[in-house]
Parts: structure tokens; C-alpha cells; sequence
């Protein structure tokens, strides 16, 4: 017997039972996310490698072990996108989007990195973001930040803790990183052999490291906020005075650079300590030099990305309500007069009420057998055709979820039923 073909190690598939909480999940963020005046932006998922290797940087762990990289029929170098924002920059100087304008674009969809698979990390995971561009002032900042605090009210989810740092200017982060690598290098012998790779390429993501060997010394570095130049910190004062205006609690985290080479000035994470390893929900920051850096000109921008897995995940730890989806109504003909009679039926009924949501049996079955289906679909009504009904023109109503009578009325009366007692919006 040959054997069942699996997916993809890391890989997952979303269910009929799970979808309603990710349609529900990804209507709350798209309807947020255009309240605030951004508009979505679709990008393919295989780029050219060049893109990220530029733009997320070489000595990041994303490029250097994690991307999906193949070489097409032409030869050309290929990745499936790891996050969301190069590809953004991409399209937006193509279609010539970012010289000297004012964007907000919102993205979703999967993005593809080969780690080892736990709860809350996939290889291929799904995630939606928001991008900036044209926009150098701190309340752009505060305005990313308040729709992440916008979202987890509306999701209603609770103890999220923003956590905020900055990384100053290019300037500021140049000075720091020669300090960093002077203090590095005198505690050379201790670093692993991943930050003694990045020591002088990258230093800044030594302060990174889930090693815990490294914690000490890493707690002990010099820090970047000693050293941030008059118009950094001007710039971070702001963005912290504008999420006091708004109420928005914060940490100040002085080790938080994030792990991708194109951030400067703010960065930030949503975490929770509910999800264990993987606490960070949200994540994002500043990137004013990429535009220039993937062969736009220099373009300020802003923006963070969202992990929808652990999104779910949180809901479903904190009981976060969803909405079910299931039909109104279950159709059941019995006999062949009435499946004939019954398709018509419900054609008509879904022409006169859009947002009816009615299931038709098929494959026949005894009366039985379709009263069964009728209850394991969900529904809350099942409309009941018999020989009888086709006959005097009337449809038989069963209540599925409540004590109400079962009745009988003419086929005329059934779509003011169905207003006035389905589809009516409780008050």
C-alpha cells in the first residue's frame, strides 16, 4: 500500500473548524487597518534573492540560514518572501509610489522561512503589516503604535506589553557600533561562534543572542541611548510624549534592536507572556535608509508586521470571542418532486436575501438521515419540503437551536420569515 503523502514539515494546514477565527481575525484587521486610511498592497511571493539579501541585511540569521533560495530555469537566483516590508519597497519604487509622497499600505498573506518548526513558529507562517512612507515626524510612530493597541482591544485581548527602544540616526548607530565592537572584542574568547561572525559586521546583533551563556555579558554592554546624537533623541521624546497623550503604557528596552539590519530610530514589540518562546505577537519600527538602500530615493518610513498564528494562539488561550460560522438555514427535500422543486427554491431564496446563509441537502437520504446533517451543520433553522409541501405550495419550519413550535406556512409568507425572524439583527 503506498504511503499518505504528508505536507511539508512546518507547514500546516488551516481547517474547516479553524477558518471562522481566521476570517474573523483578518476582517478585524482589514476593516482596522482602512479606518485608518491605509490601502492594501498585494506583492507576489517568489522576488528576486537580491531583495532580501540587500535589504534585510547578509549577516542576519533570515538570510544567511532561513530563506527558501532556488535557482529558476534561467538561472536567476529566486527566495519566497521571508516578512513583508522588502517586497513593499520593491513594488513601491517600481510603480514609482515613494518620491515625494505621502503612503499608508497594509499588506497580508504567507511568508515562507525554514526554522525548526514549534508552536507559534512555521516555515510557512502567515502575516499582515502596515508600511509608512514619506513621513519623517514622530506622530507617524505613535499612529503604527496606536493601531496595534486599537487591534488587541478590538480582538479583545489583554496583557500585551509594548516594548520600545531606539536605535538613533545611521550616524548615531556608527559611533555605538564602533563601541560595540571595542567592548566585544575584549570579551572575545566568551562570544559563540555566531557573534564572533557578526562582531565586525554586524555587533549591534550580538545584543540579540538567545545564547545565555552571552546574558552578562551582554546585559553589560555599553548603551545606545548614551550615545544617541541631539536630533534622535529629540525624535524618541516625541513618539514616547504622543503614547503618554494616548495612554499607552510602554517598556523601555535597551536590548531590543530587532533582527533585521534595516531598522533605525524607533523599533518596538508587542509581546505576551503567554505564549512561552514565542511572545512576541507584533513587531516593527523605522526603516528610513531601505528605500535608498534597494535603489529608491532616501524615503522616510514606518510600519510593523503582525504573526496571525500566534495571534490565534492568544486568542484562544485568553477565550478571545469569535464568531462561529454555520448556516441560517438547512434545506431537506424529501422525494424526488421535492429535490427538484427544493434547488429552485433555494436559487430564488439567495437572490431575494444576499446575506442568507442556506445549506441544501444532497445525496438525498431518509428524512432521518437529512435531520441528522441538518443538526451537525450548525444551522439554526431547517426548512422542511416534502411531497406535502410541494403540493399546497407551503414549507415546513424546524427550529434547531431553541424550544419554538415547528410550523407550517405558505411559501409566500417565507421571505418575510426569513427578514423578520432569521435575519433580523438582535437589538
Amino acid at each position: 500500500m503506498a504511503k499518505n503523502i504528508q505536507s511539508v514539515r512546518g507547514m500546516h494546514d488551516i481547517l474547516p473548524s479553524q477558518s471562522s477565527s481566521w476570517q474573523y481575525l483578518e476582517a478585524t484587521i482589514r476593516t482596522l487597518f482602512n479606518s485608518y486610511g491605509y490601502r492594501e498592497l498585494r506583492t507576489p511571493i517568489l522576488e528576486p534573492t537580491e531583495l532580501f539579501s540587500r535589504g534585510i541585511g547578509e549577516v542576519t540569521d533570515i538570510v544567511e540560514k532561513e530563506m527558501y533560495t532556488f535557482a529558476d530555469r534561467n538561472g536567476d537566483s529566486l527566495s519566497m518572501r521571508p516578512e513583508g516590508t522588502a517586497s513593499c519597497v520593491r513594488a513601491g519604487i517600481q510603480h514609482g509610489l515613494l518620491h515625494n509622497q505621502q503612503q499608508r499600505i497594509w499588506y497580508t498573506g504567507p511568508m515562507f522561512r525554514h526554522e525548526r518548526p514549534q508552536k507559534g513558529r512555521y516555515r510557512q507562517f502567515y502575516q499582515a503589516g502596515l508600511e509608512t512612507y514619506g513621513v519623517s515626524t514622530p506622530d507617524i510612530d505613535a499612529e503604527v503604535i496606536a493601531i496595534g493597541a486599537r487591534l488587541w482591544k478590538q480582538l479583545g485581548l489583554k496583557d500585551i506589553q509594548l516594548q520600545l527602544n531606539t536605535l538613533g540616526s545611521d550616524e548615531a548607530r556608527q559611533s555605538y557600533r564602533d563601541i560595540l565592537i571595542e567592548y566585544f572584542s575584549a570579551h572575545h574568547d566568551q562570544l559563540d561562534e555566531d557573534s564572533q561572525r557578526r562582531l565586525h559586521k554586524n555587533p549591534l546583533r550580538i545584543l540579540d543572542t538567545k545564547n545565555p551563556d552571552l546574558k552578562n555579558i551582554v546585559e553589560a554592554a555599553p548603551s545606545l541611548m548614551d550615545y544617541l546624537d541631539t536630533e534622535s533623541q529629540e525624535h524618541f521624546d516625541g513618539v514616547k510624549t504622543r503614547l503618554d497623550s494616548l495612554g499607552i503604557n510602554y517598556y523601555i528596552n535597551p536590548r531590543l534592536v530587532r533582527g533585521i539590519d534595516y531598522y533605525n530610530r524607533t523599533v518596538f514589540e508587542w509581546v505576551t507572556e503567554e505564549l512561552g518562546a514565542q511572545g512576541t505577537v507584533c513587531a516593527g519600527g523605522r526603516y528610513d535608509g531601505l528605500v535608498k538602500r534597494l535603489g529608491g530615493k532616501v524615503t522616510p518610513a514606518c510600519g510593523f508586521g503582525i504573526g496571525l498564528e500566534r495571534l490565534i494562539l492568544l486568542m484562544q488561550a485568553q477565550k478571545a470571542q469569535t464568531p462561529t460560522l454555520h448556516p441560517n438555514v438547512y434545506l431537506i427535500m424529501a422525494g424526488a418532486e421535492a429535490q427538484l422543486a427544493g434547488v429552485i427554491l433555494a436559487e430564488s431564496l439567495r437572490d431575494l436575501h444576499p446575506a442568507l446563509n442556506l445549506q441544501s441537502n444532497v445525496a438525498a437520504g431518509s428524512f432521518k438521515a437529512q435531520i441528522k446533517r441538518a443538526d451537525k451543520s450548525g444551522a439554526d433553522y431547517a426548512f422542511i419540503l416534502g411531497e406535502n409541501e410541494v403540493s399546497e405550495n407551503t414549507i415546513t419550519i424546524k427550529p434547531l437551536r431553541n424550544d419554538e413550535q415547528q410550523i407550517n406556512i405558505s411559501q409566500e409568507q417565507l421571505s418575510s420569515y426569513i427578514e423578520n425572524n432569521i435575519l433580523k439583527t438582535p437589538s
